[in-house]
């Protein structure tokens, strides 16, 4: 739901002003910054004024409310312009960049960071952890470069004493991957002198307080500021707002965060204290010549060993010069006045040198890895923090490129804010009534054009033979820009006194006129450092150190190519800053100072109206008043919207341009929008919203619609290729069964002609998908060998062999020579050369088999029974095919009690010898045991074993159980007995007791 301020807190845009002039304008920025409302619209332009204290409108809460919300739907706040680029870059897959303009101490590098931290808050919903990484180390890197590029001026605590501006890349779902970090002209000079109140960069006054002890110890140096030469020059080593404590443990925190090692933390702050010992170096002249020397050379041993480097060739360097002149290479003195400068020059580069190395490793850090197939379209927010612009009481060559810079970005904002926009309509045909502005295109010629502008001619001046001198240089810019609208001198305007002669000139800049010292200016462009110090330093011990001077590994008498001017490299990276600035879609937010005395109460109308005239925000509000909030070429704009309207989905065959208004009519949004040659022009931000309202509300319905139609067309590709899998799979099988049969024939084709059948040959191997095949096969096989063998076999000799058969699987490597070669009668009883009594035997079976009911007598022989009250008799067994006789051979075989049911029966007991022990267990814990006898001592216990187990099978379905063991156990009137066997020259078998039951004694054939 859209939020709006109330009317006590003034316009929240500006271009809502009833009336717009500068009164009205300046009133309602004077209002919103009274209620601590510091964000004002015009149109999707930021005004950021500085409130000079903290204010609670930066936390999740807020993140919350501005997240995926279009700029007008909530208060102005930089949440919104940040949104709306990130934003914009996801949806239109293109680069946008935010820029961040105004003043030193209008609150720039406090933006940039609010910046970072809403796009970290916004990302990477799903957690992933080389985003988090990335994440950190984009936030991590403001208070590393902030210790090391920004210094406490009279205007700003924190001024940024570089220009930075951010490439930040992300991956196809709007997530940080990567980024770049690209640093113009760091004011170095700021190393060896500062003007008063002001101090050097933080990063010295942070060593001094946030160091242990030990670590200054180890340093040499002391924790008061004021000893330091460097230091102490605008006398401003403290300031107030600044915790230096505190500060360098961010920075050490950074370091951490962002990789550096232990030892490149250590060289950083080994470099920082070695400029700072080099300031307490001093010269002193030689009467006897021109060369100076140290006055302290004790004081080089301090810095020669934090370095690395040898103290002898540190005080030649300092003292002296290697000059190579036509092949030869001769050594100069340095005369005092030299010296200093040699001393400030190596100071000032050794810091411009740490600071562009630390500013790599954090690129390093940050650089995108993978590939665009792991990240998809890689698009790029560009955050530019750069120097704002800066009057001074001694303004020299620094501030004189820091305005450039400034020039540049107002050009920039003019070109595409102002010029391009008014441009744009005429050439598109819309009714436009045009919006003066100033163009400081031509201040930007002053400065940086070609053989005529400013810094074409001091370095021109830099390249004359002879001494050329900063009169001289300044007596070139009066005659060469005589009349120019926008340069003056006391030589060109002798009645102006605030000039002094041969020492000033100004410049009227798009933000007000500035007095420039010419003193320094050529020093200052040439940039010159004594090839001497590059060759010291690049032999140092420490590998970090060295890396830094790449070319001084250069030999003495090797010619070198005139380097460029720093105001030629300064104004080169301009331009090409522009260049990638102009590829993208461009944010502002334009910052204001309120007041100079840092203040969250005084609204100074003078110095606020000053910027928001040079600023050209007045322009600004006007053009977009008349204007349009967007505009679209017809055939992008059809393809993002063409789902609104049933004339233009799926697909529109007409031009364009037909097929927005079709889309436009059907909203009812006419009254809102004009059409130009090739584009839409939308006039209110509100068209737009409703636009994405519409098309959000279809997405859901269409993203399913695709997503229904693309599952198809997977169903429908699988289908198919499942199909020919299953095809292909199909025919793999029947040509691997056909291969596995033929190979079984191939085999198993002429077994009938070989003696065994074919049993001894090997199947060939299944396939684990043709096993249960092989499994039928192998048993049809082995089933049609049993029915060759038994064709050989009489038939009435079947039961005998079902009996062995039952034997066999029971006794088998088990009992060795079971009897199976001999021929098994079974009722042996029944034949009279078995038994001469067999006459009544088969005279009771014929009456027990009326009686009880069976059919057959599979077994019969004599034993010596063993019953339970410990004695011996001689009995004969008859086995039945449902009882268990015992009957008294000596009585004519008259039985004994009942006969013993076969359910009865548990199981069988015997020995692995040829005796005859059995036993045959019963449920009623009363078992039979005894030893076969007959006439012919035969082994018939596997018979007797057979029989049981063919019957058990019979009856039950199942295995009987056996075993065989040399002693037996059993349960004789459920009393536990033992039976061991004792093999001897006895005439018969008999049983003897003993403590755990009985022995067999055996005879020995």
């Amino acid at each position: 739901m859209t939020q709006h301020e109330g009317a006590e807190f003034g316009k929240g845009d500006f271009v809502l002003l009833d009336d717009i002039n500068e009164e009205a304008f300046m009133s309602n920025l004077r209002l919103r910054f009274q209620q601590s409302k510091i964000y004002t619209y015009i149109g999707e332009v930021v005004v950021s004024v500085n409130p000079y204290k903290t204010l609670n409108i930066y936390g999740q809460d807020m993140v919350d409310q501005y997240k995926g919300r279009e700029i007008y739907e909530r208060p102005p706040h930089i949440f919104a312009i940040a949104d709306a680029a990130h934003k914009s870059m996801k949806r239109r897959a293109r680069d946008t960049c935010i820029v961040i303009s105004g003043e030193s101490g209008s609150g720039k590098t406090e933006a940039s960071k609010v910046i970072m931290r809403y796009i970290a808050a916004v990302t990477n919903v799903s957690q992933q952890a080389e985003i988090e990484r990335v994440k950190n180390i984009l936030i991590q890197s403001n208070a590393l470069l902030e210790a090391f590029g920004n210094a406490k001026t009279n205007r700003n605590d924190n001024s940024s004493r570089f220009g930075k501006y951010m490439d930040i890349n992300f991956d196809f779902k709007g997530d940080p991957i990567g980024g770049h970090i690209s640093n113009y002209l760091l004011e170095k000079s700021r190393v060896v002198h500062q003007q008063k109140g002001e101090r050097s960069f933080h990063s010295f006054y942070q060593l001094l307080v946030g160091s242990t002890e030990q670590q200054l110890q180890d340093l040499k140096l002391e924790r008061d500021a004021t000893k330091y030469y460097y230091m102490n020059q605008g006398n401003g080593a403290s300031a107030n707002g600044i915790s230096d404590k505190k500060e360098y443990k961010a920075a050490m925190e950074a370091m951490r965060d962002l990789g550096f090692t232990q030892e490149e933390q250590g060289t950083i702050w080994q470099m920082v204290a070695a400029i700072l010992h080099l300031g307490e170096v001093n010269f002193e002249g030689n009467d006897e010549t021109e060369a100076c020397m140290v006055k302290d050379p004790e004081q080089l041993s301090q810095m020669a060993e934090l370095l690395r480097i040898s103290r002898d060739d540190l005080e030649k360097s300092l003292c002296h010069r290697v000059i190579a002149a036509r092949g030869e290479v001769m050594e100069k003195g340095h005369t005092e006045e030299q010296a200093y400068f040699g001393r400030d020059a190596f100071a000032k580069a050794m810091y411009e040198r740490l600071f562009t190395w630390i500013v790599g490793k954090i690129n390093d850090a940050i650089a995108v890895r993978g590939t665009a197939m792991v990240h998809g379209k890689n698009t790029v927010i560009g955050v530019l923090d750069i120097y704002g612009f800066e009057i001074f009481d001694d303004n020299s060559f620094e501030q004189f490129c820091i305005n450039y810079c400034n020039e540049k970005l107002q050009q920039l904002f003019i070109e595409l804010v102002l010029k391009q926009e008014q441009e744009e309509y005429r050439s598109e045909g819309i009714e436009w009534t045009s919006v003066e502005y100033f163009n400081n295109k031509v201040i930007c010629d002053l400065v940086e054009e070609p053989h005529k502008g400013i810094i074409a001619i001091i370095d021109e001046a830099c390249v004359n033979v002879g001494k050329v001198t900063d009169e001289l240089f300044l007596e070139t810019l009066n005659k060469k820009l005589k009349g120019h609208a926008h340069y003056t001198s006391r030589q060109n305007d002798p009645t102006d006194k605030t000039m002094e002669h041969g020492r000033d000139f100004r410049v009227k800049h798009y933000a007000g006129d500035v007095t420039y010292d010419v003193v320094g200016f050529l020093y200052k462009n040439k940039d010159t450092l004594f090839q001497d110090f590059k060759r010291l330093l690049y032999s140092s011990q420490n590998p970090v150190i060295s890396e830094m001077w790449p070319e001084g590994s250069k030999s003495v008498s090797e010619v070198t190519k005139r380097p460029q001017t720093a105001g030629t490299i300064f104004k080169n990276s301009m331009i090409e800053l522009v260049k990638n600035l102009t590829s993208k879609e461009p944010y502002y937010v334009r910052c204001i100072k309120p007041n100079e005395q840092k203040s969250p109460l005084l609204f100074n109308d003078e110095r606020c109206l000053h910027q928001v005239r040079y600023l050209g925000l007045m322009e600004n509000v006007r053009v977009r008043r008349a204007g349009f909030a967007a505009r679209q070429h017809y055939d992008r704009f059809l393809l993002r919207y063409k789902m609104l309207s049933q004339y233009t989905w799926p697909n529109y065959h007409g031009e364009p341009r037909g097929g927005v208004k079709a889309i436009i009519d059907e909203q009812n949004l006419g009254h809102d929008v004009e059409y130009g040659k090739t584009k839409i022009f939308i006039r209110t931000p509100k068209t737009i919203f409703l636009l994405e309202e519409e098309r959000s509300k279809l997405i859901p319905a269409l993203a399913i619609f695709l997503q229904k139609m693309w599952r198809g067309t997977l169903a429908r590709r699988r289908c198919k290729l499942m199909r020919a899998v299953y095809r292909v799979m199909n025919a793999y099988r029947v040509f691997r069964i056909r291969r596995y049969v033929k190979k079984v024939v191939d085999t198993f084709g002429r077994v009938s002609e070989l003696p065994d059948y074919g049993k001894s040959l090997r199947w060939p191997a299944p396939h684990k998908t043709l096993e249960p095949f092989h499994k039928v096969m192998s048993s049809v096989h082995r089933k049609w060998i049993a029915s060759q063998i038994l064709i050989s076999i009489p038939r009435d000799e079947w039961p005998e062999l079902r009996t062995k058969l039952s034997a066999m699987d029971a006794l088998d490597k088990k009992r060795p020579n079971w009897g199976h070669r001999r021929r098994w009668i079974g009722n042996y009883l029944a034949l009279t050369s078995e038994n001469s009594n067999a006459s009544s035997y088969l005279s009771q079976c014929s009456m027990l088999m009326s009686k009880d009911g069976f059919t057959e007598v599979p077994y019969s022989s004599t034993f010596i029974k063993v019953n339970r009250h410990n004695k011996f008799t001689e009995r004969a067994i008859v086995i039945t095919d449902k009882f268990i006789y015992k009957m008294d051979q000596r009585n004519n075989f008259k039985p004994l009690k009942e006969g013993i049911p076969l359910a009865q029966v548990t199981g069988v007991s015997i020995t692995p010898d040829k005796d005859q022990l059995f036993v045959i267990h019963l449920s009623s814990d009363n078992d039979l045991a005894g030893c076969l006898t007959n006439p012919k001592n035969e082994d018939q216990v596997p018979e007797l074993v057979g029989v049981l187990a063919k019957l058990w099978s019979e009856k039950r379905q199942s295995t009987l159980r056996v075993n065989v063991r040399s002693q037996i156990q059993c349960q004789l009137g459920k009393k536990p007995k033992n039976f061991q066997i004792q093999q001897g020259s006895f005439e018969k078998p008999s049983f003897v007791k003993d403590n755990q039951g009985f022995i067999l004694q055996y005879p020995v054939n």
